[in-house]
């Protein structure tokens, strides 16, 4: 996999006198998955947020496919209409239907005629399973189906890669399966995905890669056979034995 998306150089974030990221440095391939794990308060939810400018980086450089984002308005406006977010909470408008929230993003960011995003938004609910759902406002909907609305929404734009910040933590127990269902099929369809998350079942049998973060430090960054296999750091082996029970 030689077609680089993103690539994290040197990147760190300070908030105040608190350093919550240190020389981050690790790409994301085409058709690939990378999970990110590690335990709360590791620097997980912040890198991904500085991946999608939701945060500033302090220093350092994010490269979509070569081009250093942070150093132009319109190359990051760019990127942003290109890398998709998912979000723990959902973040659906509620006062639009399901339809209308798969085809908001479409129409006034990208442009395009609105019955070519709303033919672009069936397709994309038909594959998670919400195409029966299209007049419904979010407050109709369970845990599990608002995220399988979210993906739908996040995949109209069409992204050349998608970013999941635990998309399954404000789920009930048993609405995390059908969620990790849909990512696991987009997985295998060859989006390319980067996911911060604790389903650890998900990470080993899902991503080609793992990161291990702790105290905004990538520890390890390896295969999933390595990771859970043969961890090279005992703060590694630490959660991992924590995180599988």
């Amino acid at each position: 996999m030689s077609d680089t998306v993103i690539q994290i150089k040197n990147l760190k974030k300070v908030f105040g006198e608190r350093e919550v990221l240190t020389d981050i440095n690790f790409d994301v391939h085409k058709g690939e998955v990378v999970c990110i794990i590690g335990s709360s308060g590791s620097g997980k939810s912040t890198l991904l947020r500085c991946i999608n400018l939701l945060e500033t980086p302090t220093s350092g450089q994010i490269l979509y496919h070569n081009q250093n984002i942070l150093e132009s308005k319109q190359a990051s406006h760019q990127y942003c209409a290109k890398v998709g977010m998912v979000f723990q909470q959902f973040n659906l408008f509620n006062n639009l239907t399901v339809l209308e929230n798969c085809v908001i993003g479409p129409v006034s960011v990208l442009k395009k005629p609105r019955n070519e995003a709303v033919e672009t938004a069936m397709h994309y609910l038909e594959q998670v399973g919400m195409a029966q759902f299209v007049n419904a406002k979010p407050k109709q909907l369970s845990g599990g189906q608002k995220q399988r609305v979210a993906i739908a929404r996040a995949l109209a734009m069409e992204p050349d890669a998608l970013l999941f910040d635990e998309p399954t933590s404000a789920l009930d127990p048993e609405m995390v399966g059908e969620v990790l269902k849909v990512m696991k099929n987009l997985a295998e369809a060859g989006l390319t995905m980067l996911v911060v998350t604790h389903e650890m079942a998900f990470a080993r049998d899902v991503a080609n890669r793992i990161v291990f973060m702790d105290k905004g430090i990538i520890l390890e960054d390896d295969t999933p056979e390595e990771i859970f296999n043969n961890p090279k750091n005992e703060r590694t082996k630490a959660f991992l034995s924590r995180a599988m029970g």
